[in-house]
């Protein structure tokens, strides 16, 4: 016997295969209604960037030929979420909504406004497992309290069972007698009006079957030398999953069973040891969830209290500089013009752009976090935020705000013969490796030949890091001697 419909509110959770709303939907045996309400003011503070836009407006067209290949189709709404779950509803007369948890302060919120009127009208309501491999009220101090230090909280994560098994995605999915009317993709006009995304389509493919290629690609090749490749972006040694796994194109339980079963098959100790130091960065992304669910104003405020009354300083042409990759520190340069032409940047170099911007131009984390959520496709609150709090000093485990990357040493150390500096940065590509991340000292005969003059080609650093260094420190100084 058929049941009654049963509706799947689908947000960041773009994928079949291991999909627990739609696995506990199908097995209803009923038919099941695919719905994605389009709520940006609903996210709070944060409503998805310009990139992440673009990427939803694909992950959503590759998301419904998905569904349209097991017989059903994504239904497309706009506007307030209560109103058009209700509607849609009322239109199948479904007995039951099904979505999988989100970790974000603004979409639990929503999620508890949604099953509230739901329940009102006599509906089941089915919240599911998110996409983390722990959920963060299980991982706790012994005290019972969340964890702020990432490795005493990655092994209480490991002294477990482990994760459950992916679920397999369904055949076929039965669909309702009549569809509610939906919205055309372009009618949630989640595309750039001005086309500046030529760089991301080069670079990506949004979509279940792209992140399931991406993963196929670290499996076949980057990860068996993924803990030496990983801090090089000259090379191609990350996964590049970040954006799958933010719009749940993949599930993390897939990427940590895939690796997992790639270890059974392979009796040698290099890739083992790939595997666990990849693992251990999943286990980052656990803990930056784990931080946002139990600390839920750390987006706006820093965990660390009295980094409230930093001395920032104000200096929107610094800002400015640093956003268009014309700092004239080549390595941070190059990983600006990373971010604007494709939507990413390396972590490495995320974290050498974040030094500079909290540290040698004083200007505070938010203004960063804001800006690479804009731009990045991968933009996740949780991560985003941790990464920030981490490089500014202000947040759990992070690194001490006296710890200051020199953008010059790290360029050498991570890209020596220059070859991420000459892809981003082309006007310096004719410059020798011993100069192209410290252009200003370079010989004129040399710059000569290369085509390089400065203030034309390429400018100037916009201040001298030894001389930032001790601006820092001197500002770090100052907010030691405040009274608590």
């Amino acid at each position: 016997m058929v049941g009654s419909p049963a509706v799947v509110w689908t947000r960041e959770d773009l994928r079949l295969d291991d999909n627990p709303a739609f696995a506990a939907a199908v097995a209803a045996a009923g038919p099941v209604v695919p719905v994605f309400v389009w709520s940006p003011e609903e996210e709070g503070n944060w409503p998805p960037g310009a990139a992440s836009r673009w990427w939803l407006h694909h992950s959503l067209a590759a998301f419904a030929s998905r569904l349209k290949g097991v017989e059903s189709r994504l239904i497309l709404r706009s506007g307030d979420s209560i109103r058009e779950l209700e509607a849609i509803v009322r239109a199948t007369r479904a007995g039951s909504v099904h979505w999988n948890r989100r970790m974000e302060p603004a979409a639990r919120a929503r999620e508890a406004r949604v099953a509230s009127a739901l329940r009102d009208l006599g509906v089941e309501v089915r919240p599911h497992a998110e996409n983390l491999l722990f959920h963060p009220e299980d991982i706790r101090t012994g005290s019972g309290g969340p964890y702020k230090v990432f490795t005493p909280f990655w092994r209480s994560c490991m002294s477990g069972p482990g994760p459950r098994p992916p679920a397999p995605p369904p055949v076929r999915i039965l669909s309702p007698q009549s569809w509610p009317v939906s919205l055309p993709l372009n009618g949630l006009a989640l595309k750039p009006e001005i086309d500046w995304a030529a760089g991301l389509r080069a670079a990506w493919k949004p979509g279940e079957q792209g992140a399931a290629a991406q993963l196929r690609e670290f499996l076949d090749g980057p990860m068996a030398v993924y803990p030496e490749e990983r801090n090089r972006p000259d090379r191609r040694g990350s996964s590049r999953l970040s954006p799958h796994l933010h719009f749940g194109e993949i599930s993390v339980r897939r990427i940590w069973h895939e690796i997992s079963e790639a270890l059974r098959g392979d009796p040698g100790k290099v890739l083992k040891q790939a595997a666990r130091v990849y693992l251990r960065e999943l286990g980052w992304r656990e803990f930056a969830h784990h931080l946002l669910y139990h600390f839920p104003d750390m987006a706006e405020r820093p965990l660390r209290p009295e980094f409230d009354d930093f001395p920032w300083a104000r200096n929107p042409r610094g800002l400015r500089a640093w956003q268009r990759g014309l700092t004239g520190y080549p390595i941070v340069d190059a990983g600006m013009r990373e971010l604007w032409g494709c939507g990413w940047m390396h972590n490495r170099v995320r974290m050498i752009a974040a030094s500079f911007l909290v540290k040698d131009l004083l200007l505070p984390w938010r203004e960063g976090a804001r800006w690479f959520w804009d731009t990045l496709v991968d933009a996740d609150l949780a991560g985003n935020t941790l990464g920030w709090q981490w490089t500014a000093g202000c947040g759990a485990d992070a690194a001490p705000f006296f710890r200051i990357f020199n953008p010059v040493l790290q360029g050498e150390k991570f890209d020596p013969l220059g070859d991420y500096v000459r892809a981003w940065v082309p006007e310096l590509s004719g410059l020798p490796a011993r100069w192209i991340h410290r252009p200003w000292e370079a010989p004129q005969q040399v710059l000569a030949e290369a085509g390089i003059k400065f203030g034309r080609d390429y400018p100037l650093p916009v201040v001298d890091h030894s001389e930032a260094r001790a601006r820092a420190l001197a500002a770090l100084g100052e907010l030691k001697r405040r009274p608590p």
